[in-house]
């Protein structure tokens, strides 16, 4: 079986584990609304995207 020669130092095992970090959604203000949503995203309550109506309700 492999087994580690040496222990792994803090420093090694904190630069591993760099990525391993809880990103924040990108959660906008809607300019028209002021409705929460996703940037890149339609609004769903308007239905506008980029300033275009996308959606008919």
């Amino acid at each position: 079986m492999a087994v580690p020669k040496r222990k792994t130092s803090v420093s090694r095992r904190n630069k591993r584990r760099s990525h391993h970090k809880i990103v924040s959604s990108n959660v906008v203000e809607d300019k028209k609304t002021g409705e929460y949503r996703l940037s890149h995203h339609i609004d769903l309550k308007t239905g506008f995207y980029n300033g275009k109506k996308i959606l008919d309700k």
